[in-house]
């Protein structure tokens, strides 16, 4: 068995700094979920944030967005890639030789329609970013709004009971008598 190093290689004795290491269970990492209409299908609507509830729910109510939504999900993953080296060994090695203007074409013309769909996933994300950033703006207002009244409140009630105890002439109940 080989003793704990430091990022330095040094060795590390075991509890060094008088603190127990006692590790954590690591959490599962589960795949995010990329399409809205899975992402409705498959989550609880309550752990959602409400502003990823609306632009779900408005995602998966059109068939143009849920379209390209399929083709970026698709686009963003391996089996993309790994579909690309096939297509594109087999085209080389048996549709045509060198220096393949066909295939140039192909992969020009899938390259121009790529980007469109690369610029509809960061249009689609920055205007979710700022129904979330707008969803918490108001909510934080709301919240300074509550509290702002509650501070008052409190100040009000303070007030009032200094006001009564001057008036009653009566010391409270934890200060010291001046009679002693």
């Amino acid at each position: 068995m080989s003793e704990p190093s430091s990022p330095t290689g040094a060795p590390t004795p075991p509890n060094a700094g008088g603190t127990s290491r006692a590790t954590a269970p690591v959490p599962e990492h589960r795949r995010p979920i990329l399409r809205p209409s899975r992402l409705l299908a498959n989550s609880s609507h309550e752990k959602l944030h409400p502003a990823v509830l609306a632009e779900a729910e408005r995602r998966a109510s059109s068939v143009q967005l849920r379209i390209a939504d399929a083709i970026t999900a698709f686009a963003g993953s391996m089996m993309f890639v790994y579909l690309h080296i096939l297509l594109f060994a087999v085209w080389m090695l048996v549709f045509e030789k060198s220096p393949w203007p066909t295939l140039t074409l192909i992969v020009s013309l899938e390259a121009i329609f790529l980007s469109t769909f690369v610029m509809i996933g960061q249009n689609r994300q920055a205007a979710f970013q700022q129904s979330k950033a707008d969803h918490d703006y108001i909510a934080q207002q709301k919240l300074l709004e509550e509290n702002t009244e509650l501070t008052r409140t409190i100040h009000k009630l303070t007030q009032e009971i200094h006001a009564r105890m001057l008036e009653d002439g009566t010391p409270s109940a934890g200060a010291p008598s001046a009679s002693r």
